[in-house]
């Protein structure tokens, strides 16, 4: 199908000067495609004049764009049930918009201290560097900033972003996502990763990207080796899945694990796309063929325009149970729901847990055996004051540390006198 649409888009038969084209991630970012008829003739398909008139009132509210070769992945004699031209192309259940989705379901907006920066968890913020994506996610959490401003910030903007974390040391985490980071130039990622790398107390850098997925030859020698300079890099990849993952994809995830990147993936479970155990076991399987460790798997999220995506909970824990037990270990993710309103991940699994007393606690495994573990009859644990210097326990404390215990945590630890949490606000 890649020949097919190569010849297609460059009207002649595939020379190495052709397939030199196709190859060059800025000729793929000139060429994006944005409009029906170009879909149609290089998929050699039609849709009808009711069906052009609702996609392009899609469009008019959530604008398409497409890599040549994300689109040369779709089976155009199965396009409507092909899982790439439903995470690619405009549908007019998008424009429905459900009694319980928002704007902005995450808060990021609202979590947001300075342009740029969501700082929702203690030691970590997320750090948004571009508008620009190489492709628009039909599925996007972000759709309503899709289209709106396809632009970079500045680095005078950038800086702000930078000061933040600089004059907050309990921040030992940085996530750049987007748009996609991988869409700036290698000149000005090579920037900020350095300007990161001279903050003392920031230890990790994570980039979010679908990249790998959309656009694999923007994953360049160069920018391989601006990410092996810049110290501790995680990379988080977007493949929801097994046929996203091409012989292109797996050279650009090749290039990135030879060079010793960490990866893992986030993939979002997307109804009559990946919603299948078949399909998600053999997603992972693939992933951790090219050493990716999947990572999480989200729950769609209450966006506008999203319902049409989302799948019952039920569907994911069925998912799960396909997995744990059923594969190795590492390439089980762990299903998560971003929780509406600033909440954050919360993991959701089956109940492995089914009771516990004084002694013993209860198990199951995922055949349905169940089974006891006998709990220590003399543990006794050191009851903490935080007061760590006179702890028996081993521990150096460095300056930013979190101390203080937040949530749950502060109901168990045993420094804190409280009993209670109540919701305010």
């Amino acid at each position: 199908m890649i020949e097919v649409t190569k010849q297609k888009l460059d009207q002649e038969t595939p020379t190495d000067e052709a397939l030199k084209k196709w190859n060059d991630w800025k000729w793929q970012e000139q060429n994006l495609i944005k409009d029906v008829k170009t879909v149609e003739k290089i998929l050699n398909i039609k849709f009808t004049e009711e069906e052009r008139k609702d996609i392009q009132e899609t469009i008019d509210i959530f604008p398409m764009s497409i890599t040549p070769y994300y689109l040369s992945l779709i089976d155009s004699k199965d396009y409507k049930n092909d899982p790439i031209f439903k995470q690619a192309f405009p549908d007019k259940r998008e424009l429905h918009i459900a009694k319980y989705d928002m704007l902005d379901p995450l808060a990021e907006d609202k979590d947001s201290p300075v342009s740029g920066i969501t700082h929702r968890y203690p030691d970590r913020v997320l750090f948004h560097i571009s508008n620009v994506c190489a492709m628009y996610c039909r599925h996007c959490t972000r759709k309503r900033k899709v289209g709106d401003k396809d632009c970079i910030p500045s680095r005078e903007q950038m800086e702000q972003g930078l000061d933040y974390i600089r004059n907050t040391p309990v921040i030992r985490d940085v996530l750049l996502s987007g748009g996609d980071p991988f869409m700036l130039s290698d000149e000005l990622l090579d920037w900020i990763l350095g300007e990161l790398n001279k903050i003392e107390h920031v230890e990790v850098i994570r980039i979010g990207t679908r990249i790998p997925v959309v656009l694999p030859f923007r994953v360049t020698d160069n920018l391989v080796n601006i990410l092996k300079k810049h110290g501790t890099v995680w990379i988080n990849t977007h493949f929801n899945h097994p046929k996203e993952i091409t012989n292109s994809a797996k050279e650009a995830l090749r290039k990135l694990a030879f060079a010793g990147i960490p990866l893992g993936n986030q993939s979002v479970l997307l109804a009559d796309i990946n919603d299948c155990p078949r399909i998600m076991k053999r997603l992972v399987h693939k992933l951790v063929e090219n050493r990716v460790r999947p990572y999480y798997l989200y729950q769609c999220d209450l966006s506008e325009g999203l319902e049409h995506f989302r799948t019952s909970v039920g569907k994911g824990i069925e998912i799960m149970e396909s997995l744990r037990g059923h594969t190795s270990g590492f390439a089980v993710p762990t299903y998560v729901i971003d929780a509406p309103g600033g909440a954050g991940k919360i993991p959701v699994m089956p109940n492995y847990l089914m009771s516990w007393s004084t002694n013993k606690v209860i198990l199951r495994n995922y055949e349905g055996m169940i089974s006891t573990y006998q709990e220590p009859s003399d543990y006794r644990h050191d009851v903490c004051d935080l007061n760590c210097e006179t702890c028996n326990l081993q521990l150096k404390c460095q300056e930013g540390e979190e101390k203080e215990a937040i949530g749950i945590a502060k109901l168990i630890a045993d420094y804190n006198e409280v009993i209670t949490l109540t919701p305010s606000e």
